[in-house]
């Protein structure tokens, strides 16, 4: 069959400046071999959405050019390119924004991560930039598209991609079962690290933060403990003692402070994950020579993304206690402020107009594949 309806129109919301997103109308095409169109129905703010916003950018990566951002998000299969399999009109998909080339030095070696011709969505980091999901209608790749199930909501769907940072994250840790972890810093991030440790088997979590509410959700995730660094930072004084006390940190803040922590509390030969990002800060070198730590960075993920959909899908990791707030795609630069404001916001969501299974059958768009 071939398509002979013209191209649909989509609402995006494209950031232009610091602090200056604007709701615009743009062409979606039909979907090629391949690929798939979805009618979007949730996506996350990240951090590097919300520092692209306040900042126009964060550390060496800054916005040039209008992009549309957003690369947490799940969708409704609302028509299917020819060559497709595995996918169904109104199936609930997450979608992994990363697109490694597939054939450079880094792909070619195992380490698809490291991509010299990565493809992100919603990215600045290339120019062009990439752009992202803040979007009602998108044409991608139906490779990136990971059937959701039928028990989470699109919100719990949207989810998968800073789950699977995190599953990255833990994964340099090693076997975590029955060992101690500090988590600095609870926002989404720092969440769901909680939740991943928890489990993977982690015997204890401490996890601190500057607000008692970013704190009651990572207990919600499964923290065993937790300290409010701006009220209660005495109480750390405790896990410091005979060189310190975790075998493990997670450092999710960025925060110079919080990296001091980090290396004060783990005892020697420990291991600290750098999960948190930011501009250049302070390390304290002496302390990583002296009990000789394990510091290592880490970025995105590769497989883990399915494993996170997954795990989401089943909710085998409850994810809901991390989304705080959604607002209609017409409403972004609320929902921007909103997210911004980490006394009261987690994970703050956009959702989109007439997002659902029947909606998503009910496009000017022919049901069968495009030939």
């Amino acid at each position: 069959m071939t398509a002979n309806a013209e191209n649909q129109q989509t609402r995006v919301a494209r950031l232009h400046g610091e602090r200056d997103i604007r709701l615009e109308v743009a062409t979606v095409r039909f979907p090629g071999e391949g690929e798939v169109l979805l009618r979007m129905a949730a996506a996350g703010i990240c951090g590097s959405d919300l520092h692209y916003y306040q900042q126009g950018g964060f550390g060496p990566v800054r916005v040039r050019e209008p992009i549309i951002p957003g690369h947490e998000a799940s969708g409704y299969v609302a028509a299917i390119g020819v060559g497709v399999s595995g996918l169904a009109i109104g199936q609930l998909v997450a979608v992994n924004p990363s697109q490694p080339c597939g054939h450079c030095k880094f792909c070619s070696a195992g380490q698809p991560i490291h991509c010299l011709s990565m493809r992100f969505m919603g990215s600045a980091m290339r120019l062009p930039h990439e752009q992202g999901m803040f979007r009602d209608l998108m044409v991608v790749p139906a490779r990136q598209c990971v059937p959701a199930g039928d028990l989470v909501s699109p919100g719990e769907a949207a989810c998968a991609e800073p789950l699977a940072v995190c599953l990255h994250a833990v994964s340099h840790a090693g076997d975590v079962a029955g060992k101690r972890a500090l988590v600095t810093g609870a926002g989404p991030i720092g969440s769901l690290v909680v939740a991943v440790l928890r489990h993977a088997g982690a015997s204890e979590i401490v996890v601190t933060d500057l607000t008692d509410a970013a704190l009651e959700r990572a207990e919600a995730m499964g923290a065993t403990r937790t300290i409010n660094v701006t009220r209660d930072a005495n109480l750390l004084d405790g896990y410091a003692g005979e060189k310190g006390h975790f075998e493990l940190a997670f450092e999710c803040s960025a925060a110079a402070a919080a990296i001091r922590t980090a290396t004060e509390l783990v005892k020697p030969r420990g291991t600290i994950v750098q999960v948190g990002v930011t501009g250049d800060v302070a390390i304290p070198l002496n302390a990583l020579v002296g009990k000789e730590l394990r510091y290592l960075g880490s970025q995105r993920f590769d497989k883990e993304f399915a494993i996170a959909v997954e795990l989401i899908g089943t909710r085998t990791i409850d994810v809901r206690p991390i989304i705080s707030h959604s607002f209609p795609l017409e409403d972004a630069v609320a929902a921007f402020e909103k997210a911004g404001d980490r006394t009261a916001a987690c994970k703050v969501q956009l959702t989109f107009s007439r997002a659902g299974r029947t909606e998503a059958m009910h496009l000017n768009l022919p049901r069968t594949e495009f030939q």
